[in-house]
């Protein structure tokens, strides 16, 4: 998901000191780092925040499948 073609824009950040003495020991690149943290995390909440919002039509349309069936499940040879 990180593209070089998007804007950057420098933040400060605070992390122990251990963690990152330890990262820099082992060439762990910061920002892209927390870039991809960041973006794991907004994922699993608009994720959720989308199935809140949709919960009810998503119970709704399976109750009704349920109870008729799909479009095309006349039109299947079983």
């Amino acid at each position: 998901m990180t593209s070089p073609q998007r804007a950057k824009k420098a933040v400060n950040v605070s992390i122990s000191a251990d963690v990152l003495e330890a990262a820099r020991s082992h060439e762990i690149n910061l920002s892209a780092t927390l870039e991809s943290a960041l973006e794991d995390q907004l994922r699993q909440r608009r994720r959720k925040e989308w199935l809140v919002t949709n919960g009810d039509s998503i119970e709704a349309y399976n109750r009704d499948v349920e109870k008729r069936g799909t479009f095309g499940d006349s039109l299947r040879s079983f």
